[in-house]
């Protein structure tokens, strides 16, 4: 059973996606309404996912989700962003720091529990309808060679790192490489260990700001 960390500066809100996810068989484990209540929660109650608001009084989601992220005993939580906007930096700050993506608060419920499923599990979970320009508006072309670190990694390191730039699924890029799905969450594990890397997000983020990706283009 997943255990949920609920964080929300509006009341309503937050109480209204607590009963939807004890509804739906999560265990919630508590119920913050700023950055700062966040912090101190996750490390009484260690959940499995935080569900993040961004735009709180105070210590606001993007701070908390750093702080929750840097501080955690291992396994770290997920953490889970709810925005308004779909363009928003705080999204893309987000990614750097290590959440495992987001969702804009109008998304249908059903969504956001297979979300909450889907990064529970290790994957990645961005709004589909904000992935492109979020990537477009946010990530400029690099004006500098790619990282050295990128030079550590094989070929087969860098043609995986590259397509889950695309947005590639595990099972996706295993039908383009020819090979495993085993075999791709291998490569991908190598590469997030080389590079220093906790979070399928942030493999998105490096691929642009290396440069191996490029915006706009498939």
């Amino acid at each position: 059973m997943i255990s949920v960390l609920v964080v929300d500066d509006q009341v309503l809100i937050r109480a209204g996606l607590a009963a939807l996810l004890r509804a739906a068989g999560f265990t919630v484990v508590g119920e913050a309404a700023d950055g700062e209540e966040a912090v101190r929660q996750a490390a009484e109650v260690k959940p499995d996912v935080v569900l993040m608001d961004i735009r709180m009084p105070g210590m606001d989601g993007i701070r908390a989700t750093e702080r929750i992220l840097s501080t955690a005993e291992p396994p770290a939580p997920k953490v889970l962003i709810l925005t308004t906007f779909d363009l928003d930096e705080y999204v893309y700050n987000a990614l750097r720091l290590g959440a495992s993506g987001f969702l804009l608060k109008d998304t249908l419920p059903e969504r956001l529990i297979a979300a909450i499923q889907t990064v529970a599990s290790g994957d990645i979970l961005l709004a589909p309808t904000a992935t492109r320009r979020l990537i477009e508006a946010f990530t400029k072309p690099p004006e500098a060679a790619p990282p050295p670190e990128l030079a550590d990694l094989t070929a087969r390191e860098l043609q995986v790192l590259r397509l889950v730039g695309h947005a590639l699924s595990n099972k996706e890029i295993a039908e383009r490489m020819a090979v495993s799905q085993s075999t791709v969450k291998t490569h991908l594990n190598r590469v997030m260990g080389k590079l220093g890397l906790t979070s399928r997000a942030q493999v998105v983020v490096l691929s642009y700001d290396s440069g191996l990706v490029k915006p706009g283009r498939r």
